[in-house]
């Protein structure tokens, strides 16, 4: 539950994040961040849970 604290506590920079590339019209690294947030989140989630041995094992 704390992990989910953090993330949503981070949810202002991430806001940031995108309020500036929208700003600085660069639309193009929007895809690329939503990539890299939702595979860190996977992360992240997999980490907390007994599935880690196998997700290292794709990798």
């Amino acid at each position: 539950m704390r992990i989910f604290k953090s993330v949503f506590l981070r949810g202002t920079e991430i806001r940031d994040l995108f309020k500036f590339l929208w700003k600085a019209k660069m639309y193009f690294l929007i895809p690329f961040v939503v990539i890299l947030i939702l595979f860190g989140s996977i992360l992240i989630f997999v980490q907390t849970t007994g599935v880690a041995p196998f997700i290292y094992t794709l990798f």
